[in-house]
């Protein structure tokens, strides 16, 4: 059956198709993601980027576990006839589709914190979009991407309401954090320097490594805001643009600093850590500390 869904999609397939399927695969990628929640975090709820952030943090990291131990090759890797398309996101292995799997949890939790009946449709258009676009594209088996729906609404429901407590306790939400930033950047760092000298399986454990440096230093951002910074997401609507278009520049830099750095995973590490400290940490501090025009911040201090 998954055989004949993936030869009847290739028998259908179009450069308009081809176009539409990248397209629509692109919503499930972390540049993605990154950027909504980084608005969130600089321009909207903190607290709803922070349950968006833990719940897709949690779910991929599963997700990826899941790979390392299943470990099932993909579709044009067995079938001849089928020509993966967008293999540069196809990096792990099969089994449950990451792309599926992030858009599950992300959408759903997107719906969930916002309760809003169209925002709902139309994420829930963007799972089943980039479900579909994984498998027309060649590089996930329909069980996959079922595996990968199942998984990241699953931890929508049960632990999107548990992060929001989370949030609304800070003694807890700083202690926790503390312990998931130290414990994720560390298994990230380990797991790095073992992949760099071929002690493990690249395949199955560079997408680990990378989400856990990501969450790892995003959770250490969370505690040193809620013990330091304080900042707010408040300021005019010029501001908060301003703010976000400033901030997504700096992050698209980071995140393009690839192409010039080595290919050592340890510079991976730290290309993903930076990434996680600078959208919960490192740009607030230095927005708070930054006065525009008619004496604004460029992110609003908390008064004390």
């Amino acid at each position: 059956m998954q055989t004949a869904i993936i030869r009847f999609f290739n028998s259908i397939s179009s450069p308009f198709l081809d176009i539409l399927g990248e397209a629509f695969s692109y919503l499930g990628e972390e540049t993605v993601f990154i950027l909504i929640i980084a608005w969130m975090l600089w321009c909207g709820s903190k607290k709803q980027g922070y349950i968006i952030c833990s719940t897709l943090f949690t779910s991929l990291t599963v997700m990826n576990i899941v790979k390392a131990i299943v470990r099932a090759p993909r579709p044009f890797q067995v079938l001849p006839e089928i020509t993966g398309k967008r293999l540069a996101t196809a990096t792990g292995y099969s089994f449950p589709s990451g792309h599926t799997t992030g858009a599950a949890s992300f959408y759903s939790s997107l719906a969930v914190t916002a309760r809003k009946q169209w925002l709902s449709l139309v994420c829930a258009t963007a799972i089943v979009a980039v479900g579909l676009s994984r498998t027309y594209l060649g590089v996930h088996w329909p069980l996959d991407v079922f595996a990968g729906l199942v998984l990241g609404i699953t931890m929508t429901i049960t632990t999107s309401h548990m992060f929001g407590r989370l949030y609304d306790n800070p003694r807890h939400l700083i202690r926790t954090s503390w312990i998931a930033g130290s414990v994720g950047t560390l298994a990230a760092l380990v797991l790095a320097l073992l992949i760099q000298s071929d002690s493990i399986d690249p395949v199955a454990f560079t997408d680990l490594m990378k989400i856990l440096s990501l969450a790892g230093c995003g959770y250490l951002g969370f505690a040193l805001d809620q013990q330091k910074i304080h900042y707010l997401t408040t300021g005019s609507l010029w501001v908060r643009i301003l703010r976000f278009v400033t901030g997504v520049v700096l992050v698209l830099l980071v995140m393009a600093s690839k192409s010039i750095l080595p290919t050592h995973m340890v510079f991976s590490f730290f290309r993903y850590a930076l990434v996680g400290l600078l959208v919960t940490v490192l740009y607030p501090w230095l927005g708070r500390h930054i006065r525009i025009a008619k004496g604004e911040y460029l992110f609003t201090p908390q008064v004390k």
